[in-house]
């Protein structure tokens, strides 16, 4: 073959080399992201979807504390000190039930294993008694089905449930936080520290735009869900239990936990469904840090978070009569 043939097959074959390479490197590039989605509203059983167009109006916020919320649709709306990391007290317990129900899921309508007391949580409850813990009663060797457990511990929010179902998960309320504390970074709650499965620790923090994430992905879970929604239940040796969240039914509200103490003040996080026609968006917001006294901070903590809900349907449907 004739050298200045070879050169040019040569030079024919970099030059396929080079796009084959550059074809590749396409290839790898990662696709751009879709155009915007049109205005959207999203049904409960559709989940999270896509950003709308619009804008929501002006939110009127707490007054005090930190707050931050997410509408389905819009997503995150980030409130005063939305991702400051502040206590949040029995808020805590969501983390609890949620990890336990990642560990063991119940069927709908299922009870779940049986957890049995041990002799020595039964005997540190009239220590707890004393100490002023949120409480429900327990006997050794007494066995609560696994939701009964979690009734216990969302409704009249028992610490030494939180305590109890840690040790059952995972055999140590430590390796528990650590589970806490895992699930938290998978769900991006990058500004929460668990140090408790309770909450009662003033370390246990979070932030406002952290437990709405955390809010969002209980609200896929329909146990958690539904329990979270019963206003009342009857539990082994404590009876007949209310939901501290006496909101439950108003204003769309099913969830979805409070909290309260002196380190955190009142805390509150909310679910509720908007209808709006035949659609209905998923709302889930938090106010922790709502000022008061030890009998005061929980019901001014639900009267803010009941506002803040106002405010963001109002928000939705600036058009609709109050």
């Amino acid at each position: 073959m004739h050298p200045t043939n070879t050169r040019g097959i040569l030079a024919l074959l970099a030059a396929l080399a080079c796009l084959a390479g550059f074809a590749v490197a396409e290839l790898k590039t990662p696709p751009a992201k879709p155009p915007m989605s049109p205005p959207v509203t999203v049904t409960p059983q559709a989940g999270t979807g896509p950003p709308r167009q619009e804008q929501l109006v002006a939110v009127s916020w707490p007054a005090d504390g930190v707050a931050a919320a997410d509408i389905s649709g819009f997503g995150l709306v980030a409130g005063p000190g939305a991702t400051r990391p502040v206590p949040i007290a029995s808020v805590a317990k969501l983390m609890t039930a949620y990890v336990v129900l990642l560990d063991h899921p119940l069927p709908a309508g299922g009870s779940g294993p049986d957890i049995t007391v041990e002799p020595s949580e039964a005997a540190e409850y009239p220590s707890q008694v004393r100490d002023g813990d949120s409480l429900v009663p327990v006997t050794a060797g007494e066995t609560l089905t696994e939701r009964e457990a979690l009734e216990a511990l969302l409704l009249p929010s028992a610490d030494n449930m939180a305590w109890i179902l840690a040790r059952w998960d995972a055999g140590s309320q430590a390796a528990f936080v650590v589970r806490m504390n895992d699930t938290a970074r998978r769900l991006g709650m990058t500004g929460t520290s668990y140090t408790d499965p309770s909450g009662l620790d003033p370390s246990t923090t979070s932030t406002a735009a952290d437990q709405v994430r955390l809010g969002l992905a209980a609200m896929r879970v329909p146990a958690l869900a539904a329990i979270a929604a019963m206003p009342t239940a009857v539990v082994p040796v404590a009876g007949a239990v209310s939901n501290y969240n006496t909101l439950l039914g108003q204003d769309g509200i099913v969830g979805l936990k409070t909290g309260s103490t002196q380190a955190a003040g009142g805390c509150v996080l909310i679910a509720a469904w908007h209808k709006a026609g035949a659609h209905d968006t998923l709302i889930v917001a938090a106010t922790f840090g709502q000022p008061g006294t030890a009998q005061t901070i929980l019901p001014n903590a639900l009267q803010a978070g009941h506002m803040l809900v106002r405010a963001l349907e109002r928000a939705l449907s600036p058009a609709r009569p109050n």
